[in-house]
């Protein structure tokens, strides 16, 4: 049996969710944009990332990115020597102060904790990543660290909702067969997509205890960076990480 006292002393699961307020990047990225392949300029997106560690208190080369490919795969990571993560659309560890990062503009912002355990996943996860498991993918590696799903509490950041979300309807079908849930209708009666209500959906069968929801639509909240909305833009960030 496991000390969970003694875990929850010595680890402090921290997330937090960007927008794109208060940065350096000049229009169609202002100015909070975080992601470095969208066409934004180098400098004005590394100034953004040291203000975020600063902002967290951590240090610049602790931000751990990743390439995000609209997959399934999944890293363990224990330091940032390999930054971005290549490939992946799931970070997860157990080393205090690695803070984890994911990048997004609709798609959904998972961020998953198990203070019991100590371990935390960051996780990229729009259609193609629902429908393929992304989020069953990390929380299988999260095991393999010694988390378990019942300690595991879920934030699902802002996405577009499913108001907002339309798509064919064999579309709709192919995400609905994996998360049921996710399939509604947009305000225009077409048939949609709520990324986060399937999602949640998937969490609890797969047995995680909390799941919370942060309710902003992307495209309907101008203080956020929405791909669907604006075409070019920026990217605001998802952050987990180990605190003392």
């Amino acid at each position: 049996m496991r000390d969970s006292s003694a875990a929850l002393s010595a680890v402090r699961p921290r997330r937090v969710v960007t927008d794109r307020r208060g940065g350096r990047s000049a229009a169609p990225y202002d100015s909070f944009n975080l992601g470095v392949h969208v066409g934004d300029d180098p400098d004005a997106v590394a100034a953004n990332r040291a203000r975020l560690a600063g902002e967290l208190g951590v240090p610049g080369d602790r931000l751990l990115w990743m390439t995000q490919v609209h997959g399934t795969g999944v890293a363990i990571v224990e330091d940032a020597e390999e930054n971005p993560v290549a490939d992946v659309d799931a970070l997860v560890t157990a080393t205090p102060g690695l803070v984890l990062c994911v990048l997004v503009a609709d798609c959904v912002p998972v961020l998953l904790a198990d203070p019991v355990a100590g371990v935390v996943a960051a996780v990229h996860a729009g259609r193609e990543g629902v429908r393929a498991g992304v989020v069953p993918a990390t929380l299988a590696a999260m095991t393999r660290l010694g988390s378990r799903p019942g300690d595991v509490e879920a934030l699902l950041g802002p996405a577009v909702c499913g108001l907002d979300y339309e798509v064919p309807a064999q579309m709709q079908a192919d995400v609905a067969r994996v998360a049921p849930a996710s399939a509604v209708r947009t305000r225009r009666g077409t048939p949609g997509l709520d990324l986060r209500a399937g999602l949640a959906e998937v969490l609890r069968g797969a047995g995680v205890g909390q799941v919370v929801h942060d309710p902003r639509c992307t495209v309907e909240d101008p203080r956020l960076f929405s791909h669907r909305r604006d075409g070019v833009t920026g990217r605001q960030a998802g952050v987990v990480w180990l605190g003392s």
